[in-house]
């Protein structure tokens, strides 16, 4: 039994090889995320987190151990399978945004729709596309490029394009690394209004007054987990935004880029 766990991993290690040394990056692991939280997965440069996420991503397989999503073992998986476990039950959002240069926000959101097994009309690719951007607030915006938007817009096509084809999970990278205090409050409503719809996000973050918007923090060490916890004062981002609040308690000043 799975106790209703979407994501579990059971004694996941993995370790890389240099030559002749071998370099232990996750050390053991077990963790259970249940569908529709909210995680952000916390530590230092070299704790692990990022493999962790590689792995929870099918971007990468465990050296040894379990990972069990949505109850199938995927650990064993080739290259081929992984791909298709990621198209249809995983979006990625990352801290650089990773967006194609020449396309429109609209053909950015379409791309994983290219690669999926759905047989869309150029009109049902539109309409889809137009719909997810106008969910993340880029109504108006669809035919810009990136060079046209501002940073939290070039995010919040990201977030359209990791959400277009519907999946279970959605994995962020360092979501608001580049952007300022208020934007990044602005991307955080975006994710704890998916999560409230039953999205599961796991957010990899370095900074504390951003896992503060989610659920339940969990924090790594040398490849390790050592604190895993509900967030008791879970900070509200649409609340922050009415109330007027220009950043998170404790993050720095900076003007807008919105």
């Amino acid at each position: 039994m799975n106790n209703g766990a979407l994501v579990r991993l059971v004694d996941v290690h993995k370790v890389y090889k240099t030559g002749e040394w071998e370099v232990p990056a996750v050390r053991g692991v077990s963790l259970e995320i249940k569908r529709g939280e909210f995680v952000a997965l916390m530590g230092a440069s070299g704790s692990g987190k990022s493999t962790l996420m590689n792995i929870l991503g099918c971007l990468d397989r465990p050296s040894s151990g379990s990972y069990f999503l949505d109850d199938a073992d995927v650990s064993g998986l080739d290259r081929d399978q992984l791909a298709d476990i990621r198209n249809r039950k995983i979006g990625f959002v990352f801290q650089n945004f990773n967006l194609l240069p020449r396309t429109s926000a609209r053909e950015n959101a379409e791309l994983p729709l290219v690669y999926s097994t759905q047989h869309l009309s150029h009109a049902q690719l539109r309409e889809k596309a137009d719909r997810v951007l106008s969910s993340v607030g880029l109504a108006g915006r669809e035919d810009h490029h990136p060079s046209q938007l501002s940073g939290g817009q070039q995010q919040r096509v990201a977030i359209a394009r990791a959400l277009i084809n519907e999946p279970e999970i959605l994995l962020a990278d360092e979501p608001t690394g580049n952007l300022d205090s208020r934007t990044s409050i602005e991307i955080m409503a975006i994710f704890q209004q998916l999560n409230e719809r039953g999205i599961t996000i796991i957010m990899v973050t370095h900074e504390q007054d951003i896992a503060a918007y989610a659920r339940r923090n969990v924090f790594m060490r040398d490849g390790l987990i050592l604190n895993d916890h509900a967030v008791s004062q879970r900070a509200n981002a649409a609340a922050q935004l009415q109330n007027g609040t220009a950043r998170p308690q404790g993050a720095p000043e900076a003007a807008s880029t919105l």
